[in-house]
């Protein structure tokens, strides 16, 4: 009985810590963020990598999302006998909703992949550890930037991904459902107002800081030994130079113990 419930209470213990862990370094990064010199020129490469990495299968991504919100809000408003009003919850539905679901997707899977994939393999050459030698923070230095560029991409994602989302709901509306093209354009402001797209952004704005800094966390704490840099990667969608850096990072310690033969 006591071993059971030791199984059942570890993961949970972890859970909780892993928990604890995260948003500690969330405040650790809320506290440095405005602490000067700020890493402009980190700031700037990585939201551009961030966006390069993301901004193709955003676009892909959202078409099919906006193409079923269409199809499932205007079979349901057709029997209802309201077509006037498709374009309107179509508009609400992505804006509001599948934006900010999408661009959290993509964030977190394209580059938060390869944000954990580079800091991991940072981590197993030892250079986090060499920054603190040097007096350097490594989460000012490292992660406060890559934290921040996800967040500003995630917000400009989330207008990409609605612009995108609207004209596939528009696009299956009309072709597909036989809906009338003026209508589905007429009604964009009868339901979605402007403090809607506010809250996507919003949602997208805190989805980008979660991936940020979950994604720092995995970096910072690789495991698995050199064989953690790796795994952070294995699934990912991102850039050959994170691929590249955890490879190096998985090959240092064969070279160094070669070298020690």
């Amino acid at each position: 009985m006591n071993s059971s419930v030791a199984r059942l209470r570890a993961p949970v213990e972890s859970g909780f810590a892993q928990a604890g862990n995260i948003f500690a370094l969330m405040l650790d990064v809320f506290r440095k963020m405005f602490r000067r010199p700020f890493q402009w020129r980190d700031f700037i490469e990585q939201s551009w990598f961030i966006a390069s990495v993301s901004i193709l299968p955003s676009a892909l991504v959202a078409i099919p999302f906006g193409a079923v919100v269409a199809l499932q809000t205007g079979s349901l408003i057709k029997q209802l006998g309201a077509e006037s009003f498709t374009g309107a919850t179509s508009v609400l539905a992505t804006v509001q909703q599948a934006a900010p679901v999408v661009t959290a997707l993509i964030i977190a899977g394209a580059a938060g992949s390869a944000v954990a994939a580079d800091l991991g393999s940072r981590t197993i050459r030892e250079e986090i550890d060499a920054l603190e030698v040097l007096g350097v923070d490594p989460i000012q230095k490292l992660v406060v930037p890559r934290v921040l560029g996800m967040t500003l991409v995630a917000v400009l994602l989330n207008g990409l991904v609605s612009v995108v989302g609207i004209a596939g709901g528009y696009f299956f509306n009309v072709l597909l459902q036989g809906g009338t093209p003026g209508a589905y354009l007429a009604s964009f402001s009868a339901l979605a107002q402007l403090p809607d797209l506010w809250i996507g952004e919003i949602k997208a704005a805190i989805f980008g800081l979660l991936a940020g800094v979950i994604a720092a966390y995995k970096g910072l704490h690789p495991k698995g030994g050199p064989k953690g840099g790796p795994r952070l990667c294995a699934t990912r969608i991102s850039s050959p130079r994170a691929g590249r850096s955890a490879r190096t990072a998985s090959s240092t310690p064969r070279r160094t113990a070669s070298s020690s033969r």
